[in-house]
C-alpha cells in the first residue's frame, strides 16, 4: 500500500466505504468495484478499500473478530502475532510491572495492542511510515499507546524500559519477499542482544532460529498454537523467569500447558513399541523436552534421535498427540496398500519422523478406497524403518 491510499482510506470517506462493503468472500470482487464506481467512488480508493477488506478477511485467524476494527499491510499482517500469542506476551510484561514497553518495530500494532489493553504505557516505534500510521489507527483506542515513525534503532531508551522486539527478517516487496540474513534483520539480531542484554527484553523470533546462536541468561520459549509451532521468544532480565532457561508453551481450546527447564533435557531410554505412540507438540520438539515429557507420562523413545514416543497407557494432555497403534508393518509400498485394502481405509493422514520420503507421493501410490480412515506413521522403530497404521486418541484435557 502506498502512502497516499493509506491517506484516502483513512479519510471520512474512505472509512465509511470500507465499514459499508460486505465480506470479502462473500461477493465478486470486480462486480463490487464496478458497482462502486458507478457510485461515484474514485477508483483509487475503491482498490485500498478491497485491499484492506480481503485482508481484513485473512487477518480473522490470528485477531477475530477484533480484525474488523484494524487496519493491515500485507508483510505486516504475515509477521503479525496472532492474538493469543500476543496476549501471552503482554501478560509476562505485566506481571514484570514495567515503567514503559517499547515495541521497536512495531509492524503494524499487534503486540503493542494488547500490552495496551492491559493499560500498559507502550511506545511503539515503526520505520515504515505507511505501517506506522496503520498501527496508529490500530492503537487509536488506547489512551496508553504512543506511536512514533522512527528507526528503532536509534530510539532512545530509558534505563528501566522493558523493550519488546519483533525484527523483520524479510524484505518488503512484490509476493513473499526475500528471507533476510540476521545482520540485516531490521532491527539487526546483534542489536536485539544488546538490547536484551541492557533491558528486560522480549525478542520474537522463527521457531527454527538456529539455537547455536541462542545467547546465555536468556529464557528461550517455543510456542505452538492451534497446532502450529509459531515462534521462538527470548526473555531476558525481570521478565525472564527463575531457574529457566527452556519452555514449550502449547496454547489451544484447551487453554495453555507448559514444560519448563534449566536446561535441554536428556533422552529418555528407546523401549519396546507399545499401545500407543504420542507425538510431541511442536514446542516441545524444539525446546529439546521430549525426554521431560517422556519422564512425566511414563513413555520411552521408539528410536535414538526420534521425536516420538510409546507406552502401554494412553495420556490426555495438550503437550502432545496420542494414537492408539492397531498395526505394525515393514516400510514397503505394496505391504502397506494391501493392509489399507483390507481394512477399507480410504482416508489416510500420513506422518513422518526420520524417512526420507515424500507423503504425497507416497499416498498416490497406495491406490486408496473404502470409508474407513487411519493415521500412517512412517518412521524409524529401534533403529529400523517401519509403518504404523493407528488411530488418533481425542484429547479432552481442559
Amino acid at each position: 500500500m502506498s502512502e497516499q491510499s493509506v491517506l484516502e482510506l483513512l479519510s471520512a470517506e474512505g472509512l465509511r466505504l470500507l465499514d459499508s462493503l460486505p465480506a470479502y468472500g462473500s461477493v465478486d470482487p470486480l462486480r463490487l468495484s464496478a458497482d462502486l464506481r458507478k457510485a461515484g467512488h474514485p477508483a483509487g480508493l475503491i482498490a485500498a478499500a478491497l485491499t484492506q477488506s480481503r485482508l481484513r478477511e485473512r487477518a480473522r485467524i490470528k485477531f477475530g473478530e477484533f480484525a474488523d476494527r484494524m487496519l493491515f499491510t500485507e508483510a505486516g499482517l504475515e509477521q503479525a502475532t496472532r492474538l493469543s500469542v500476543a496476549a501471552t506476551h503482554a501478560g509476562r510484561f505485566a506481571h514484570a510491572e514495567p515503567r514503559r514497553v517499547v515495541d521497536l518495530g512495531c509492524g503494524i500494532g499487534g503486540d503493542a495492542l494488547a500490552l495496551a489493553a492491559l493499560d500498559l504505557p507502550v511506545l511503539a516505534v515503526e520505520r515504515d511510515a505507511v505501517t506506522a500510521t496503520v498501527a496508529a489507527f490500530n492503537l487509536a483506542p488506547f489512551p496508553s499507546a504512543e506511536v512514533r515513525s522512527g528507526d528503532a534503532e536509534e530510539t532512545t531508551l530509558d534505563p528501566d524500559d522493558a523493550v519488546f522486539l519483533d525484527p523483520a527478517r524479510r524484505t518488503v516487496g512484490a509476493g513473499r519477499g526475500r528471507r533476510l540474513a540476521p545482520d540485516d534483520w531490521s532491527p539487526s539480531l546483534d542489536f536485539c542482544f544488546r538490547v536484551a542484554r541492557d533491558h528486560a527484553t522480549a525478542i520474537k523470533l522463527a521457531p527454527g532460529f538456529d539455537r547455536n546462536e541462542l545467547p546465555p541468561d536468556v529464557e528461550a520459549q517455543w510456542i505452538t498454537a492451534g497446532g502450529e509451532t509459531v515462534e521462538l521468544v527470548l526473555w531476558s532480565g525481570s521478565l525472564r523467569r527463575p531457574g529457566v532457561s527452556r519452555s514449550a508453551l502449547v496454547l489451544g481450546s484447551h487453554g495453555s500447558a507448559e514444560l519448563t527447564a534449566a536446561e535441554d533435557s536428556a533422552d529418555a531410554e528407546v523401549t519396546t513399541l507399545g499401545r500407543y505412540l504420542f507425538e510431541p507438540a511442536g514446542a516441545v520438539i524444539r525446546a529439546r523436552l521430549i525426554g521431560q515429557l517422556a519422564r512425566t507420562i511414563g513413555a520411552g523413545m521408539v528410536s535414538p534421535d526420534i521425536a516420538y514416543l510409546t507406552g502401554d497407557a494412553p495420556v490426555d494432555s495438550p503437550l502432545l498427540s496420542a494414537f492408539e497403534i492397531g498395526a505394525v508393518l515393514p516400510l514397503d509400498e505394496r505391504t502397506i496398500a494391501r493392509e489399507l485394502r483390507s481394512r477399507g481405509i480410504g482416508r489416510l493422514e500420513i506422518k513422518k519422523r526420520g524417512v526420507d520420503i515424500d507423503p504425497a507421493v507416497f499416498r498416490k501410490r497406495l491406490g486408496l478406497s473404502g470409508r474407513g480412515e487411519a493415521t500412517l506413521i512412517l518412521t524409524r522403530v529401534a533403529g529400523g524403518r517401519a509403518a504404523i497404521l493407528a488411530t488418533r486418541v481425542p484429547v479432552t484435557a481442559a
